[in-house]
């Protein structure tokens, strides 16, 4: 053992450090679905700083949603299914993703880190964004957890919309907070339409949040050989705004889980 003091070489250096930097490194296991939820810290505090964004949903905030979604999934992972709603973002990814060999930590962290500098540089505002992975061994649980994040998204639109119907009509932020914290659904449902709003009569967006996913198209290319026009299949991302809702939901969630399944 090397006195302390005394000069160490760095391969010394390195055996001696690095089981403390790795101690709590596990990776997830092959056979396992991924699901990474990408979440917005201070959302709210970040929105009322800009006063210039519509409540409770704003459309360009969406957008960089949407965008900061699309970036995470082309940023060198392998995902199959984004979901975004409010301030989070769900992602499936593949079922042979190997990135950092499947460690945690590295996941964790990449992912984090690229959800907060591409929305903030869209929105101009700093933005940061925490992460978590849910290992989920087989189908059933993939479509329960993104029913279940749907089911959030709607249950939070119906809160903030609400909340905001109350503050519109002069309730003070603390008010407004205190009403609704004793309301089931049905109370909140009755409380906007006395505002003359109809809960179901919102942007689908709003209630159940927008599905980004990979879909294959024709394009017209030349056969560099021949010159001859041919067609060509294609990959691009697409941006659903109407996702199905409850048990169609599942059927197209459990469509997602078997192309996870698909290394094509």
């Amino acid at each position: 053992m090397v006195e302390p003091g005394r000069d160490m070489k760095f391969d010394d250096l390195e055996a001696k450090m690095r089981p403390y930097e790795t101690a709590s490194d596990r990776c997830v296991p092959p056979g396992m679905f991924m699901v990474a939820r990408v979440d917005g810290r201070g959302f709210t505090r970040l929105t009322r700083a800009r006063g210039d964004l519509e409540v409770p949903f704003d459309p360009q905030v969406r957008d960089v949603m949407i965008a900061t979604t699309d970036h995470l999934m082309n940023c060198g992972f392998h995902v199959t299914y984004g979901y975004a709603q409010s301030d989070e973002i769900s992602l499936l990814f593949r079922m042979d993703e190997a990135t950092f060999g499947r460690k945690l930590r590295k996941l964790i962290s990449v992912l984090a880190g690229e959800a907060s500098a591409k929305f903030t540089l869209l929105l101009g505002e700093l933005a940061c964004f925490d992460c978590r992975i849910s290992e989920l061994p087989n189908a059933d649980l993939v479509v329960e957890y993104f029913r279940w994040r749907q089911e959030d998204a709607a249950r939070n639109a119906l809160s903030a919309h609400a909340f905001w119907a109350l503050r519109k009509s002069g309730e003070s932020a603390s008010a407004a907070a205190g009403k609704l914290g004793g309301m089931g659904l049905a109370d909140k449902h009755e409380l906007l339409h006395a505002f003359g709003v109809n809960f179901n009569d919102l942007p689908t967006w709003q209630r159940r949040g927008t599905g980004l996913y990979w879909e294959r198209y024709e394009k017209d290319a030349v056969n560099p050989r021949t010159g001859e026009v041919v067609q060509a299949l294609r990959r691009r991302m697409k941006v659903d705004f109407e996702l199905p809702m409850k048990d169609e939901y599942a059927v197209f969630v459990r469509q997602m889980a078997a192309r996870a399944l698909d290394a094509d």
